[in-house]
């Protein structure tokens, strides 16, 4: 047996997007399906924009639903999928919250539950769908990470940290998983206009776009056009792909 004993990629892989109902795991979702995959879309709280996805998808799909922050939940979002469509092949860790403050005057609360479901819910995830992986001897992992895992941004001290945190996690699990063909990388997009960053005043948007080379948000489109990226490569892991208008380097 070869040292690298890869197997083959299935012709329709199952794949997991959490928090999907927003507007990067919408346009992740999208993306997956147009190469063949099946999606489990995940939302928390948004079921009509779950629903109104879902009936955008070419190939078989299904709903499901929980806090990823959850162990729990997380099993049981696993066997539903399993059930309806098949073991986990692809997993998009996109699920995410931002809670921002000054650290010194920041709620702990909140700061935790930042790093329960940004962090803590992607390690729930990958716990629930590798093992799967691993056996088959073929996966796809994929964090979305941030720019604020990478460079300093004042107020995000625990979303920043849960960011790098991922990071982190994303290149020790791909250590561990690369001799059995399960590749495990990161995105990390620029700012877009997502739910997350539509109700900032337009003069720091004006301050984001003005610092980065590129002087402009990326879009959700053409984030999610490089999920056919992470698919394909069957070398490339434990790496942070950045499509931020070169922020991360300034």
């Amino acid at each position: 047996m070869s040292k690298n004993s890869a197997g083959q990629r299935p012709d329709s892989p199952v794949a997991l997007v959490t928090g999907a109902s927003g507007g990067l795991g919408q346009a992740l979702a999208l993306e997956l399906d147009s190469l063949g995959c099946r999606v489990a879309v995940h939302y928390n709280s948004s079921l009509d924009a779950a629903k109104a996805l879902q009936e955008k998808l070419a190939n078989p799909s299904v709903l499901v639903t929980g806090d990823v922050g959850s162990w729990e939940t997380v099993q049981g979002m696993y066997a539903t999928i399993t059930e309806e469509l098949g073991a986990v092949d692809v997993l998009v860790n996109n699920g995410a919250i931002r809670k921002d403050g000054l650290m010194a005057m920041q709620n702990p609360d909140d700061w935790a539950q930042v790093i329960q479901t940004n962090l803590i819910g992607s390690f729930h995830t990958a716990r629930a769908t590798v093992p799967y992986m691993l056996r088959k001897r073929w996966g796809r992992v994929l964090n979305i990470v941030s720019p604020s895992g990478i460079i300093a941004t004042a107020g995000q001290t625990a979303y920043s940290a849960s960011k790098a945190g991922l990071i982190g996690f994303t290149r020790t699990l791909a250590s561990e998983c690369g001799r059995r063909g399960v590749t495990v990388n990161a995105l990390s997009p620029g700012f877009m206009i997502t739910g997350m960053t539509k109700d900032l005043p337009d003069r720091v948007i004006e301050g984001m776009e003005d610092k980065a080379p590129i002087p402009r948000f990326v879009t959700v489109e053409e984030v999610a056009r490089s999920a056919g990226l992470f698919l394909d490569q069957d070398c490339m892991t434990g790496q942070v792909v950045s499509i931020d208008s070169g922020v991360s380097i300034t």
